[in-house]
């Protein structure tokens, strides 16, 4: 189902620059390996960082993302160059973090689920109104809340920044997939990808 995530790293001129992040080629691929590929990434925005623990993928072939309708002023950024930041409103109250896939004009994207912790906790823990480090960030808009991730990144470079997703280091984490959470359509289809039992995944969480 899933191709080599290797790809992508054969070409030796593919590199990030220092403190910069995941570079565009990077998320010029189907959306479901770059999906598969953010685990145990990290995504940054000023002191504050976390392990990319969850994501999920969207295509605008299918009626759960927001570009099967086509363009709007919403969707619009879902159409932009691999690697744009795609920042929405859910519900009208939390800012949703996705990272925009595949070649400019197609409209896919990885929904930013869950991070692991890392810099900035003590910030993260203001920001998130003292609630535990277990609820800083194993959610969509709990994490962006956490980060300081809002409405002014979304059309932002993640490889330029502010935001920024930088490559994960050492071997990958064992990493199950399930059905995304927290929709009504295309619901059977396996496109949410998580860290192994890991506890900062979003629930339910995926077996």
């Amino acid at each position: 189902m899933f191709a080599s995530s290797s790809r992508w790293r054969a070409n030796g001129s593919v590199t990030a620059e220092p403190g910069s992040g995941l570079p565009a080629a990077f998320y010029d691929r189907p959306v479901l390996e770059v999906a598969r590929d953010l685990i145990g990434c990290t995504l940054r925005l000023g002191d504050t960082s976390g392990t990319i623990a969850e994501t999920e993928a969207y295509h605008a072939s299918e009626p759960a993302c927001h570009a099967f309708i086509g363009r709007t002023a919403r969707t619009e950024t879902l159409f932009a160059v691999p690697g744009t930041a795609y920042v929405y409103r859910s519900y009208g109250i939390h800012a949703l973090v996705n990272a925009v896939c595949e070649p400019e004009g197609v409209a896919a994207a990885v929904l930013i689920r869950a991070l692991i912790p890392g810099q900035g906790i003590e910030l993260m823990t203001v920001r998130r109104r003292g609630r535990s480090r277990r609820e800083l960030t194993n959610g969509p808009g709990k994490l962006t809340e956490a980060l300081g991730i809002g409405l002014s990144h979304n059309g932002s470079s993640l490889a330029r920044g502010p935001v920024l997703i930088s490559a994960r280091t050492g071997e990958p984490p064992p990493i199950v997939f399930g059905t995304r959470v927290g929709i009504t359509k295309a619901t059977e289809l396996p496109w949410r990808f998580a860290i192994a039992g890991c506890a900062d995944v979003s629930r339910p969480r995926p077996h």
